[in-house]
């Protein structure tokens, strides 16, 4: 490996001893002078490979020093400094190989698509979904979306803070080109609010991206989608787009190794008690506010609810009558009317009920004829130590996070409200098998609660007529509701993507 070219050219270098002959004076001398030019040559000789080979040996260490031992690992011990015991080592360590990773798509890129997200983690999740699937139809290169900030929550988590970045990136490399950030000179440009920004059509099919969005990209290189909540149909869109959604859904968001991992935890210290539900119990301040839902509260309670809703431009409806809202099946139940219905289904008291949800409006106060109905109440700050949340204080989507990750392990999940998360961790329940998912029908269940609050019913009937009305709502196969120009009324594609799902579709159940 270390030959010097042009050195070889006349049998190398001969160390033999020339034989001495018994010749004349004169052939003596001019012996001599043969030997002393021999000689000559063979010095200079000696000094050029000396140089060279020093050369050699210098380049190499550069390389090596450049390209690391990957290059080098194997080559003689005149280029190694750490010599035999490497090889030693290298032998006693045994090799991990690498993850396998899909091969990269390869396309002509049309542009750059920026989005920002909005609403909560669930909302957010289901958007980025449908940010991907755009961005691969279009072939256009999606930077890494960024994530709401200020919305009620304010949670300033970034999308690595939350989702495991890297293996988002690389696992749909075989379907989209997906970049940390822009390239130097279009970020400079973007940095100076040189970028077109919009926000797309809700609920809009894959030709307004093609004949609207694409020949923008195509003309400002860069486009900023500055809103991603229901920007895709639920129907009509062709099978591969259903099913990169899906892939998105269950696969590429993956959430980050302290999360996971915490989550786990969780997990594990439910199941060492015995079954758990997951109650989803939306009453959470910001929710009431919203939805201007007052049932249960009192004056003052509800007056500030009021001032909440006013106080965010963004709330667009702020005239709201409760009771019909609540009557319409409007509004999240409440806990006293939530220990009802899990009594009138037979739900064991002797279940742990995980509450997901943020604080409680009102406290233990509202708490306690839920409390008093299934005393093994839990939530994840009565599983684990302060030190373990103390991370995730002030960073709702990061809590969220974890509850999501116990709602999918839990044996049964009930929502007390039809939001983002309820919708989201049903459609992925329904992907881990169909398991059990209680979906509450509020606009029935509020009126047979009045009835029996007055008497009207009795215990029995009401227990009957609630369990007979949820037969059908248990998280079994069934089709979407589809209703053509009302899409905010039709059932959501990530509630039940049954594109993805097993059974086949000739064992749907009817809805």
């Amino acid at each position: 490996m270390c030959s010097v070219e042009g050195v070889g050219k006349k049998g190398g270098i001969r160390m033999g001893v020339m034989k001495g002959g018994g010749g004349g004076g004169g052939g003596g001398g001019e012996r001599a002078e043969k030997l002393k030019s021999s000689r000559t040559k063979l010095w200079m000789i000696r000094a050029t490979t000396s140089v060279l080979l020093w050369t050699c040996v210098v380049q190499l260490t550069a390389l090596g020093e450049t390209w690391g031992p990957r290059v080098l690992k194997g080559w003689p011990a005149c280029f190694s400094h750490e010599d035999a015991s490497v090889s030693v080592l290298e032998d006693k360590v045994p090799s991990v190989p690498a993850r396998l990773l899909p091969p990269k798509r390869v396309y002509k890129n049309n542009g750059y698509l920026m989005v920002s997200c909005n609403g909560g983690l669930n909302q957010m999740r289901a958007a980025i979904c449908d940010m991907v699937t755009i961005a691969r139809y279009l072939n256009v290169t999606l930077i890494v979306p960024e994530l709401d900030k200020t919305s009620f929550w304010a949670d300033p988590s970034e999308f690595q803070d939350i989702f495991d970045m890297d293996h988002f990136i690389t696992s749909l490399r075989d379907e989209v080109r997906i970049l940390k950030e822009l390239p130097p000179r279009l970020k400079r440009r973007v940095e100076i609010g040189l970028v077109y920004s919009m926000p797309p059509i809700s609920w809009s099919d894959m030709s307004y991206y093609r004949n609207q969005i694409l020949p923008l990209i195509q003309k400002y290189k860069v486009v900023h989608l500055n809103k991603t909540d229901t920007r895709l149909a639920n129907n009509g869109l062709p099978l591969d787009i259903q099913k990169l959604r899906c892939r998105v859904n269950f696969s590429a968001l993956r959430f980050t190794s302290q999360i996971e991992d915490l989550g786990k935890r969780v997990i594990k210290l439910l199941r060492q008690n015995g079954p758990f539900i997951v109650l989803h119990l939306r009453y959470e301040m910001d929710m009431l506010a919203f939805s201007g839902c007052t049932q249960g509260c009192n004056s003052e309670e509800a007056d500030d609810l009021t001032r909440m809703r006013y106080a965010y431009p963004w709330w667009k409806e702020k005239i709201i009558n409760s009771d019909l809202k609540r009557k319409d099946g409007l509004c999240p139940l409440t806990p006293e009317e939530t220990a009802l219905i899990l009594r009138a289904l037979d739900i064991d008291n002797s279940y742990q009920i995980y509450i997901a949800a943020g604080e409680i409006y009102g406290g233990a106060r509202r708490m306690a004829s839920l409390a008093a109905a299934y005393p093994k109440l839990v939530r994840k700050e009565t599983l684990l130590e302060p030190s373990d949340l103390m991370f995730f204080q002030n960073h709702s989507s990061q809590m969220a996070a974890l509850d999501y990750l116990v709602s999918l392990e839990s044996d049964i999940f009930i929502p007390t409200y039809d939001g983002n998360m309820a919708k989201v961790v049903e459609g992925h329940r329904r992907y881990l098998g169909f398991k059990q998912t209680i979906l509450l029908d509020r606009r029935p269940l509020v009126d047979l609660i009045d009835q029996y609050n007055s008497g009207s019913l009795s215990w029995n009937e009401f227990s009957d007529a609630v369990k007979e009305s949820h037969e059908s709502r248990r998280g079994q196969p069934t089709q979407r509701l589809v209703i053509p120009d009302r899409p905010k009324e039709e059932d959501y594609f990530y509630a039940n993507p049954e594109e993805c799902l097993q059974p086949p579709y000739g064992q749907h159940s009817s809805t």
